[in-house]
């Protein structure tokens, strides 16, 4: 009994120093996850969770001022008063409509104009294509209140030199008019935009195999067809991700009308949901009602991206079934 028992420590002292080789090395690999880690969770807990939590508690409250108006403020719980106001407010649903709008005209233009200067590119067509990628990147690098006071500059009649050319040829266009002005925006965006989207999908067509290429041009496959049969389905992780992407920042509309609502009577101070907070906040002095709106804005940007990813997966399982 004392020889086996002397066996089976002798067999399992190599398996336990092994386990326990093997736990160590787990909490170094975890311990350096940790340590990689800390610094982008301070920058989301500081960028993003405080933020979000002083918003939340900000909508819940609001100032009151007793004796008609002329007493001293004081902060008085409000409940979910603010979200109630701001869902029944007209301006408040009226720009949301034009940022739906917006998002309709804006995020298939950027996405399919980004992808066909990538491919455009990615197909040797081009000459100079270090510098053609400059040019089209340049725009991205002019901040974007520079580059609405660009187009702004540009569409105002009088001083506009596109104005005047357009005029010499008996055209008038009010670029600042009732059906003009949500496309005018557009176009800024683009301008600033594409350059960006457009480097993204070409990195993303480099790692396109060469072999893939190939075939298709033995099996007889033109440009064109390649492009839009063979290199773009290959690339739609990064379509999804520019479409998801662009579709974010377009529901946080902003800059270009803040500028242009200055020049235009079509562009009000609650033109969109940012705008609205803006003046909330800042010119009503309410910021109960600017956080319940900003809180909205966050949940409907939440949820719009949740089915849009939802609804790729379903997509790409579907096509992954069929195969």
């Amino acid at each position: 009994m004392t020889e086996t028992a002397h066996v089976t420590t002798a067999r399992t002292a190599p398996a336990q120093a092994t386990d326990v080789s093997r736990r160590t090395a787990q909490r170094r690999r975890n311990g350096a996850a940790g340590v990689l880690m800390t610094p982008f969770f301070i920058l989301l807990t500081l960028v993003f969770l405080l933020p979000v939590g002083t918003a939340v508690w900000l909508s819940f409250f609001s100032d009151d001022h007793p004796g008609l108006g002329f007493g001293p403020a004081r902060t008085v719980f409000v409940g979910l008063r603010s979200y109630s106001v701001v869902l029944t407010d007209p301006t408040f649903l009226s720009g949301l409509g034009t940022v739906g709008v917006y998002c309709l005209i804006y995020i298939p233009l950027m996405v399919t104009g980004s992808l066909a200067l990538a491919l455009l590119l990615d197909s040797g067509v081009v000459r100079l294509r270090a510098w053609a990628q400059l040019g089209l990147f340049l725009p991205h690098a002019v901040p974007g209140i520079i580059a609405a006071l660009i187009w702004l500059y540009l569409y105002t009649p009088g001083i506009s030199p596109v104005i005047e050319v357009l005029g010499k040829a008996d055209i008038t266009v009010d670029f600042l008019g009732l059906h003009t002005t949500l496309p005018s925006i557009v176009n800024i965006a683009l301008w600033s935009n594409v350059g960006y989207n457009m480097v993204v999908f070409y990195a993303a067509l480099q790692a396109v195999p060469r072999d893939v290429l190939e075939a298709s041009v033995v099996d007889g496959a033109g440009p064109v067809r390649t492009a839009l049969q063979v290199k773009a389905p290959l690339v739609r992780s990064s379509i999804v991700m520019v479409a998801m992407f662009t579709l974010i920042w377009a529901l946080q509309l902003f800059t270009e009308p803040m500028l242009l609502h200055q020049s235009s009577q079509m562009v009000n101070t609650r033109f969109s949901p940012s705008m609205y907070i803006y003046d909330a906040a800042f010119s009503r002095n309410n910021y109960s009602l600017a956080a319940a709106a900003s809180v909205i804005l966050l949940v409907i940007t939440i949820a719009v991206s949740y089915g849009v990813t939802r609804w790729t997966n379903r997509v790409d399982s579907a096509e992954e079934n069929a195969r």
